[in-house]
């Protein structure tokens, strides 16, 4: 399959630029800098990212370029585009006039990069320095009022640079440049589909595994429930699927759940350890605390249920691939925002070797994928959900009768966002109808249980109960995120609902704070 390397300096928006090439079925790797993999015929292109760096610096970071200058189309941006120019002998300067956030872009030469693409359009500019002058055998190609060597190729061979960002939203036709990169100069087919993934990674699975037998850690989500339906086409009753009940689950979770994966027909073990957990954490307020208990037990009670599989070698997990370039960070260069999402300690503890059939894959191309193997759209589209569950939801110690207050609470805003109907919304043209019903438009939502009382009236008497945060944002990858702007007579009939029907909670508030400087989580 034709494949694109992208070439990692540390940008926290390097994941972007391999989402983008994925959302045209051109398959890409991400790898740091210094890492550069061998590769064969397969490898048609290479991007170089944009990196917090300057390449003025004494210590800056650099790459070989030998390997595939002149050998492969090559596409430097922001970072990458400035390598180029200080590696050829070009000039790169502190810019007295830095460039952060929209630019109008006008195209000055003819260029294969910037086909089809209007004469002036807007970008996204994220710079301190600036190239002052080309390499020889540079030509301009595309200015901004303030950047004249915006965008620049060299004569000759298919290398090509821009210094502003084609992969973020706010560059209008950044994907039509990454599609002309890709299709029209590297001459990539894309071929990278979900219809094509399940065939290559069924049959992989198949050679991988072989005979053995394999036991997969369940949650609910997306990730795991599109990793077991996978193996369970490549291998059918090899896998077995243990599915944990920690007692932290949102109301009929358990229940639910088991029944969905089995109207499936996967291999599903319940294992109920609610009472172990709750008699745990009882007493404990502390956050990180409350983690370290709950990942504890997790292990202590998937690896009882895991011994009584016998002959199992295999170890499932539903990695995705945020997940291994975040592990595969750049010491002191990009920051690791969150840290790997599976419970460590499995592996050595039970002595079993790892599948991550979705390791490759990008949180909505596990949606995609999700859908062509016929997976029900409640479970593809479910939002996520932390590890910890409903624990890190109550602020301080968590008691059944808190689970209690914040079940109902939970239960009755995630079924208000499922059915108000987003076209309701009062203007047609609100980007959120674009979704069929407020669940869809959002990434995350979940009610937050707070530590403190505050006064009410209830008929003729004063109460003195918990208030609840409601929390709904949208994001694409969870490292940045935003406040969802809801409907004032969707939180007027939430908040009243929750009120009425919630014994314990007299007030709702809602969270409008976006990651950063907050979390998605409260703890």
């Amino acid at each position: 399959m034709d494949k694109i390397l992208i070439l990692d300096f540390g940008s926290q928006v390097t994941q972007l630029i391999g989402r983008r090439l994925r959302e045209l079925n051109v398959f890409c790797e991400i790898y740091p800098y210094n890492k550069v993999p061998a590769f064969g015929p397969e490898v048609r292109g290479v991007i170089l990212s944009g990196s917090p760096c300057s390449v003025r610096d004494a210590n800056a970071l650099q790459v070989d370029l030998k390997a595939f200058r002149g050998r492969l189309p090559l596409l430097g941006i922001c970072y990458g585009a400035q390598y180029l120019a200080h590696n050829g002998g070009g000039r790169v300067e502190s810019s007295d006039s830095r460039e952060y956030g929209r630019a109008m872009l006008t195209t000055v030469a003819e260029s294969p990069l910037l086909k089809g693409v209007s004469p002036c359009t807007q970008v996204w500019m994220s710079h301190g320095d600036t190239i002052s002058s080309l390499p020889e055998g540079a030509e301009v190609i595309a200015s901004t009022p303030d950047v004249r060597n915006a965008a620049y190729q060299f004569r000759g061979e298919p290398t090509y640079a821009v210094q502003f960002h084609p992969e973020v939203f706010h560059t209008t036709e950044g994907s039509r440049m990454l599609a002309n990169f890709a299709y029209d100069i590297c001459g990539c087919k894309g071929d990278w589909t979900p219809d094509s993934f399940i065939e290559t990674t069924v049959e992989g699975l198949r050679r991988q595994i072989g005979s053995e037998k394999v036991i997969l850690g369940l949650s609910g989500g997306v990730d795991s429930t599109v990793a077991g339906v996978l193996l369970n086409r490549a291998i059918g009753d090899q896998l077995t699927c243990i599915f944990v009940n920690n007692g932290l689950l949102r109301k009929n979770e358990f229940t639910d759940v088991l029944a969905s994966y089995r109207d499936m027909g996967l291999n599903v073990i319940g294992a109920d350890a609610s009472e172990a957990f709750l008699s745990a954490l009882k007493g404990v307020s502390e956050p990180e605390a409350k983690r370290k208990i709950i990942g504890r037990l997790f292990i202590e009670t998937f690896d009882s249920y895991a011994k009584q599989i016998e002959g199992a070698r295999w170890l499932a997990q539903g990695t995705i691939y945020p997940d291994v370039i975040e592990s595969a960070g750049i010491p002191g260069i990009a920051s690791k925002i969150k840290s790997h999402h599976n419970v460590g300690g499995l592996p050595e503890k039970m002595n079993l070797k790892i599948v991550e059939p979705l390791r490759m894959l990008f949180k909505d191309e596990v949606r995609r994928v999700g859908r062509a193997l016929g997976i029900k759209e409640e479970l593809v589209s479910r939002h996520p959900f932390p590890g910890p569950s409903l624990a890190i939801r109550i602020i301080g110690e968590v008691t059944p009768e808190k689970l209690d207050v914040l079940r109902e609470a939970d239960d009755i805003f995630i079924r208000g966002l499922r059915n108000y109907k987003c076209s309701e919304f009062p203007s047609a043209s609100d980007p959120r109808v674009m979704a069929d019903n407020l669940y869809d438009a959002i990434w995350q939502a979940g009610v937050i249980l707070l530590p403190v009382k505050s006064v009410g009236v209830m008929g003729d008497e004063r109460t003195y109960e918990n208030p609840v945060a409601l929390r709904a944002v949208v994001s694409t990858d969870a490292m940045t995120a935003d406040w969802f702007p809801f409907p004032y007579d969707f939180l007027r009939d939430v908040s009243n609902e929750i009120i009425r029907k919630v014994r314990g909670v007299n007030r709702v508030v809602y969270d409008i704070s976006s990651k950063p400087p907050a979390t998605i989580e409260w703890e």
